[in-house]
């Protein structure tokens, strides 16, 4: 898989679907400032249950796998604090030579266990420099009525200043929608190895 099809600030994915509104907001002086806003999203379904996927999608072994196997995207995934529960923030540092801000850190500001969703919000760097005043992605994994299968769905909610609205060409879901790939494969390669071993 090669660096390009995986850039973390590049072009809109033929896979996302994508609106852009602008909205006024009001600032604490009380100023009218109009604001681009906008979403990106993709759903993948996988064929295990909502419980497996939701190991790997609501916990910190994400942060391992995306690390583990999307080396030429990123660099290192850094815990500053926390052990994947609310409140947990991570330092994601992409590898050299990727367009865009080299690094970010990012909070959990969501993880339902029960509704198997959780948020994660940039708090510093990545696109935050780039005139984004709002950024965040949110995993959702969904059952589809059958034990042994789920979606897997991810989406970005964003927000900008309209000076750098330009900018929004920067968001992109191809690197989530790709890591929602790799991770069916990882769980169609286990279901393969548990079969075998009961075989």
């Amino acid at each position: 898989m090669g660096t390009e099809d995986l850039k973390p600030y590049g072009s809109f994915s033929s896979l996302a679907f994508l609106t852009v509104n602008k909205t006024n907001r009001t600032t604490p002086t009380r100023l009218l400032t109009e604001m681009v806003s906008g979403q990106v999203s993709h759903e993948l379904q996988v064929e295990v249950s909502a419980s497996q996927a939701w190991d790997l999608y609501g916990t910190l072994a994400l942060a391992r796998f995306v690390e583990q196997t999307l080396t030429d995207v990123i660099d290192k995934i850094e815990v500053e604090q926390g052990d994947g529960e609310l409140g947990t923030i991570l330092k994601v540092t992409f590898a050299p030579g990727l367009p865009g801000p080299g690094w970010h850190k990012e909070k959990f500001t969501m993880v339902d266990n029960e509704k198997r969703v959780k948020e994660v919000q940039l708090i510093e760097g990545g696109y935050l420099e780039l005139g984004f005043t709002f950024y965040l992605i949110r995993f959702e994994i969904t059952e589809t009525g059958t034990p042994s299968s789920c979606i897997i769905r991810t989406s970005i909610d964003y927000e900008l200043k309209e000076e750098a609205a330009a900018n929004a060409s920067f968001v992109s879901i191809d690197l989530f929608a790709n890591i929602a790939k790799i991770a069916k494969n990882h769980f169609l390669k286990n279901k393969r190895v548990t079969t075998n071993v009961l075989v």
